[in-house]
């Protein structure tokens, strides 16, 4: 299947390009050893004040669904929704493995959070990334998926150190 992900039912499972992407449990081996290392590449580059990945305890709170994409049960990638208020979602934890890079991963993953978020109600989608160059790649992704350029919202504030970027659904 090409394109934006059929959801079976509100923020459940989808397949797309032989991806499996579904609701997944951030205690996961596999998935915690991935989010070490988005968390260690986070931190590696941005003050410690500038670091808005969440943590383990930050993907269990209630307001947030956690996916992964998996082949064959292979964890490739991960992503969240935090559901802001019921017209404003934010994407948090974006992250494709290394060896799995370049392979439309973090776009099938993009394009489910924002299907979900669509099916929802929400109106607009945000995201905060980094503002450095090593995090041109996934400015880049967010762009091509239809994500602008806008202020902080929520409780962000204006950093050198972050990009904000928002997508308005209809």
């Amino acid at each position: 299947m090409q394109g934006r992900p059929s959801l079976s039912h509100l923020g459940m499972k989808s397949r797309v390009d032989g991806f499996v992407i579904d609701v997944d449990d951030p205690t996961r081996e596999d998935v915690r050893s991935l989010l070490e290392q988005h968390l260690t590449f986070a931190r590696g580059i941005t003050p410690p004040d500038d670091v808005h990945a969440l943590d383990l305890d930050g993907l269990l709170d209630s307001t947030i669904t956690f996916f992964g994409l998996r082949v064959d049960g292979e964890l490739l990638g991960v992503g969240a929704i935090k559901q802001l208020d019921p017209e404003h979602a934010e994407l948090k934890s974006m992250h494709t493995a290394l060896a799995a890079r370049r392979r439309g991963v973090g776009r099938a993953i993009v394009d489910h959070l924002v299907a979900v978020a669509a099916a929802r109600g929400v109106r607009r989608v945000s995201l905060e990334t980094g503002a450095g160059e090593a995090f041109a790649p996934a400015r880049a992704l967010y762009a091509r998926a239809g994500f602008v350029s806008c202020g902080p919202f929520g409780d962000y504030e204006a950093s050198p150190n972050s990009a904000f970027m928002i997508r308005f659904l209809s």
